[in-house]
């Protein structure tokens, strides 16, 4: 079954790092359908950490910096948004309490909230960062994109895979 999904401009400010100020961009505004959004994918090869292809993160919520479901990266993404993660409640609580509240619902931008157990795409500084707090969260190997090993050890999110 086909499953409609209407794409929103999702923009908000985060706290990164060094207080390091992102602003991210979601630029797709269009309706479209879960296969149309799998192929357009599969087109691009964009690659995972194990260096196969990049697989779906999550459609529900939906993710990804250009809300497609993959962890995908681009010019316009400044935060790099590609490291599939299964969040927990430690790690929400810490991301709010460093300016990036993913709990609260935001309706103007049709933003459901976070909980523990969805599966979203994070920037990689924010994910490095959690795990030197000691919150970081699962990942998902075969779906967190290669440009995090430009930020963070393959080991390192070896010993955070999603059992």
């Amino acid at each position: 079954m086909k499953k409609s999904i209407l794409l929103f401009l999702f923009v908000s400010t985060i706290t990164l790092g060094q207080n390091e100020e992102v602003q991210k961009n979601c630029l797709i505004t269009n309706e479209t359908t879960t296969s149309t959004l799998y192929k357009n994918k599969m087109k691009k090869q964009e690659k995972n950490v194990l260096g196969t292809a990049l697989e779906m993160a999550s459609l529900e919520p939906l993710t990804g910096f250009y809300r497609d479901g993959f962890c995908s990266t681009g010019d316009a993404d400044t935060g790099i948004h590609v490291v599939a993660a299964v969040l927990t409640a430690e790690f929400l609580n810490y991301s709010k309490s460093k300016g990036n509240d993913l709990i609260t619902p935001n309706l103007n931008y049709n933003f459901p909230g976070l909980k523990s157990g969805d599966v979203w795409c994070l920037c990689a500084n924010r994910w490095k960062e959690a795990l030197k707090a000691g919150v970081a969260p699962p990942v998902i190997l075969k779906a967190t994109n290669e440009k995090a090993l430009d930020i963070i050890s393959l080991d390192d999110l070896k010993s955070h895979v999603v059992k």
